[in-house]
């Protein structure tokens, strides 16, 4: 086979070789195996079928348009690299917003709050420290604990959003019930 081709190559590009009968023109084709590309063939022989150079001008322009395969596709691979820049870009916002969401600090707080006395409603105590409402803050469990003597301290929990509530700013909160609260203190502070 690479022979056979070698030599219609050899052939159709010499220069003493012409074909200018139809006669002739059937019987060279027939000689081209099947094998052979299309494209091979058709440079091969359209010179010395047709006769001319006018032909072969032709001919090989719309053997481009043919074969142009990426010509037609420039516009539309444009408009599929602007679609994928822009899903990109989309992907990059939607994970620097869930980036920001997540890096909302957060603290678990427990604190202890001291009564003044034994006598003292630990219940309205509790009451009164739940009732602190701020944007960023989640009451959690609670407890009574024995101080000594009698005296009992709520040990409460509180998750806090470390962008919006201060802890000394709870701590104040929750002193100005001086009628049933003596003091504040942070046992733990964990990062959450």
């Amino acid at each position: 086979l690479p022979v056979l081709a070698l030599l219609v190559f050899a052939l159709a590009t010499s220069a003493a070789f012409s074909l200018s009968s139809d006669v002739a023109a059937p019987r060279l084709r027939n000689v081209v195996p099947s094998r052979c590309s299309v494209a091979m063939r058709s440079a091969a022989f359209s010179l010395r079928l047709r006769g001319g150079e006018e032909d072969e001008a032709k001919d090989v322009e719309a053997k481009e348009d043919e074969d142009d395969l990426f010509g037609d596709d420039a516009v539309e691979d444009v408009a599929a690299a602007e679609a994928r820049k822009a899903k990109a870009a989309e992907a990059q916002e939607k994970a620097a917003g869930k980036k920001k969401e997540e890096k909302t600090a957060k603290t678990n707080v427990i604190l202890d709050v001291k009564a003044w006395g034994d006598e003292t409603d630990m219940a309205a105590l509790e009451a009164s420290v739940r009732k602190i409402e701020m944007d960023g803050l989640l009451w959690g469990a609670s407890g009574l604990e024995e101080v000594g003597y009698g005296i009992k301290k709520l040990r409460i929990t509180v998750v806090v959003e470390d962008d919006k509530v201060s802890i000394d700013e709870l701590e104040e909160k929750i002193k100005e019930d001086e009628e049933h609260v003596q003091s504040v203190d942070v046992v733990t502070m964990s990062k959450i």
